[in-house]
């Protein structure tokens, strides 16, 4: 069982970061249960495609309405007790959820607005744990430690919680939300295990929130490989966007694969996913990260391509596994060079820039999809994001050496050329 642990999380890691990883792989099989029980509550609820499609949008929403404001939170305040507090709220919201499940007075209105509630506070503390990591860890492991993080994510929200969702659903309505409660709170009690120095990570004086937000874009826009790098990730956003917002149509009516086969691509994807997070070590062990980089995006560019060409149900699925394997591992290592590159003071408004920039890309690109498909046929977007990515690379190709080694950037002086 030791060595199992060692694996998972490395001694040299250190017991805080293994108070995290349970924290965030415990909130992740709660959130994989709900993301598979929250559409099909709203289906039990409503027909209507209008309210169903905006029960979508309201969780990208509170991103766009408060995700500059939860970084800059994070960095002026106690960032263990704000995510302590933003998930006792949450678990309100859901508690509250369930009682008007169990009590027969739950209607549409009501799961939207719990939607948005939960989401909002979801916003709060993702972006708060993103902070967190720099802190426990060294520079040289936040690589690997996102890794596990990943890790988490793909097994436990993408690949147990959905079918778990699901059966509870189909066992008792507020049965999965229920879990869903006590996963919440687990996470707490594993956050309030993690010993860090109480109170804000910096001296916020007489600042305002407003002028914290304005010294955060202030900072990114100042800094040239966190500003390439952050722009890269809102337009391949984008680009992905627009062919996923459409994957569920080209698998029915390009690949013919049926419902089924729509259900095996996403889990082709997290197949993928596994291999390239257990590897990720491995890979930034023995390969330059810029050539990783270059690899990742390159190999974007030919899933968009794959797609548009192919309607072969087991190519596609190779695409997707594909897909899993480079995109986890790209996510893992931009997360890792920005979070070497930011100061620790910085931390939660830079990476919540970053966050906006990635579900702002989202929006976009969702709608731009659906557009697209609907004037040019289905396989329309993944030539479109097959085209734009194949520009956007070729623009960024050069920078992406500097982007790399962002935090050796960091601390070049104002006039040297790199630092810009």
């Amino acid at each position: 069982m030791g060595r199992i642990l060692d694996a998972v999380a490395p001694v040299r890691l250190g017991p805080r970061f293994r108070w995290l990883l349970a924290s965030s792989w415990t909130a992740n099989l709660g959130d994989g249960i709900a993301f598979a029980a929250g559409p099909l509550l709203v289906a039990s609820q409503t027909r209507s495609p209008a309210l169903v499609s905006m029960s979508v949008l309201l969780q990208y929403l509170p991103w766009l309405l408060f995700g500059l404001y939860a970084g800059a939170i994070a960095d002026r305040t106690d960032r263990r007790r704000l995510i302590i507090v933003a998930n006792l709220l949450r678990a309100v919201v859901l508690v509250g959820l369930c009682l008007t499940i169990v009590t027969d007075i739950v209607d549409i209105r009501l799961v939207l607005l719990a939607v948005f509630l939960i989401g909002t506070a979801e916003v709060f503390v993702d972006t708060t744990s993103q902070t967190v990591l720099p802190m426990l860890v060294e520079k040289r492991d936040l690589g690997v430690a996102n890794a596990r993080l990943q890790f988490g994510h793909i097994t436990l929200n993408q690949l147990a919680g959905a079918p778990i969702g699901a059966a509870l659903f189909a066992a008792g309505t507020v049965l999965p939300f229920g879990v869903q409660v006590v996963c919440v709170l687990l996470g707490v009690v594993l956050v309030a295990r993690i010993a860090l120095p109480p109170g804000p990570v910096r001296d916020v004086g007489e600042t305002h929130v407003r002028r914290d937000i304005a010294d955060g874009v202030r900072w990114l826009l100042g800094h040239p490989p966190v500003r390439t790098l952050a722009l890269v990730i809102f337009t391949f956003n984008v680009t992905f966007s627009a062919a996923w917002s459409v994957l569920v149509l080209y698998s029915l009516d390009v690949l013919d694969m049926g419902p089924v086969g729509y259900g095996l691509l996403t889990t082709a994807a997290a197949a993928g996913g596994l291999v390239g997070t257990t590897s990720y070590g491995w890979l930034e062990r023995r390969v330059p990260l810029a050539a990783l980089m270059r690899t990742c995006l390159l190999l974007e560019v030919f899933m968009h391509l794959g797609f548009a060409l192919t309607t072969v149900p087991w190519v596609a699925m190779v695409i997707m596994f594909g897909f899993g394997c480079y995109a986890f591992v790209w996510g893992t290592l931009s997360q890792a060079v920005r979070q070497r590159a930011v100061p620790t003071e910085f931390q939660g408004r830079v990476g919540s820039v970053y966050l906006v920039g990635v579900f702002g890309g989202m929006v976009v690109g969702s709608g731009m999809g659906g557009l697209i498909a609907e004037r040019w046929g289905i396989t329309a977007p993944f030539w479109v994001g097959f085209v734009g990515s194949v520009v956007l690379l070729a623009l960024v190709w050069r920078q992406l050496a500097h982007i790399a080694h962002a935090d050796e950037a960091a601390r070049v002086p104002s006039s040297d050329p790199v630092a810009g």
